[in-house]
């Protein structure tokens, strides 16, 4: 039986879905936000990973100056980067309260065109887990803390449930707005608003461009930028550029419903909404109950918003910093029950 807890409480006129999904990822707040977010810039460097089999992913480590805290690990959302607003905003606060901060990019996003040969796809999981179990290897014995946002929430909690199999110390996972179906995300994406598919098809086709120039003899992608829809430019790639046999078996091959986070033993959140134009929440019913899992479920906030106004944290963010124990960086959290919570029902 969900719990009923209604401390997300937007403003009226913020209630949209569209608009709150917008505001997360547009460039109303840049630079705002750049200002704000010098002192983790300037303390930013950027470390290439070697995440086995040759793999390469870049990252950007922000240490406080006082004092190393906890280490938290954030992940952005397909065709995102480490300097995504919503990555930008989070990190900041997060460095500000003393904790080490890592932006992760996932292969092929940001400038990393150029450091792996083979095109970025959703279901390559291994080296994502390479990636954090060499930023683990810079602090034995201390548990690393991940958060993942859209695709990249869905990565984070892929990585938890390998967790023990892999060797990985992680204190806690939180996914926002996490890709569940991606079956479904898909038919979301192409039947929703059509501002979206032609969202993503741009910023696509613009990253296949870089990787084309990066890789001019392994590379034309001249034909797929004419589909211009995409589903068959994604079931393309797949036949060509995959080893799965379908669309269909790659698109299940990220699914985290089912029996995929069963095993799950890192205490995890979920934090959604049912209004999420783009993961549909239907997809939370067929999710594992395992004990580490809780999943936070609010009645507005669309795909990776939550603001309750324009300026200042976004309740997203202090519920982020108070599932980190921000005023406790070094804290270990314990591990939790499962359960669903139903916030801002009114």
């Amino acid at each position: 039986m969900p719990s009923a807890d209604d401390d997300f409480r937007p403003a009226r006129w913020l209630r949209n879905h569209h608009v709150q999904s917008m505001l997360a990822s547009t460039g109303w707040r840049r630079a705002r936000l750049l200002r704000e977010s010098a002192g983790l810039l300037s303390a930013a460097r950027e470390l290439l990973l070697e995440c086995g089999a040759g793999v390469r992913l870049q990252c950007f480590i922000s240490s406080p100056a006082h004092g190393r805290g906890a280490t938290v690990v954030l992940l952005h959302g397909w065709e995102g980067s480490a300097n995504s607003l919503y990555v930008l905003s989070l990190a900041r606060q997060l460095f500000e309260r003393g904790f080490e901060v890592v932006r992760l990019n996932l292969r092929d996003h940001g400038d990393t065109h150029h450091l792996n040969q083979e095109l970025f796809h959703s279901c390559r999981l291994p080296e994502v887990v390479g990636a954090v179990a060499a930023l683990q290897a810079r602090c034995p014995g201390r548990a690393l803390q991940l958060v993942g946002f859209s695709l990249g929430g869905n990565f984070m909690l892929r990585v938890a449930a390998q967790a023990g199999a892999a060797g990985l110390s992680l204190a806690r996972v939180i996914a926002v707005s996490p890709v569940l179906e991606p079956v479904e995300t898909l038919a979301a994406l192409q039947g929703g608003m059509p501002g979206y598919e032609a969202y993503f098809v741009r910023k696509w086709l613009r990253s296949l461009r870089r990787k084309q120039e990066c890789w001019p003899d392994c590379y034309d992608f001249a034909e797929l930028a004419r589909l211009r829809d995409l589903k068959t430019m994604t079931a393309e790639l797949v036949r060509h550029h995959t080893e799965f046999p379908s669309l269909e078996d790659y698109l299940n091959g990220y699914a985290i419903t089912g029996e995929r986070l069963a095993k799950l033993e890192v205490p995890a959140n979920i934090l959604t909404s049912l209004d999420d134009p783009i993961i549909p929440a239907s997809g939370l019913a067929g999710l594992a109950g395992p004990p580490a899992l809780s999943v936070t479920v609010t009645r507005y906030g669309g795909h990776c918003g939550f603001f309750e106004r324009l300026r200042g944290p976004t309740w997203l963010e202090r519920r982020v910093l108070a599932l980190l124990g921000a005023d406790a960086p070094q804290r270990q959290v314990a591990p939790e029950q499962a359960t669903v919570e139903l916030t801002g029902s009114g």
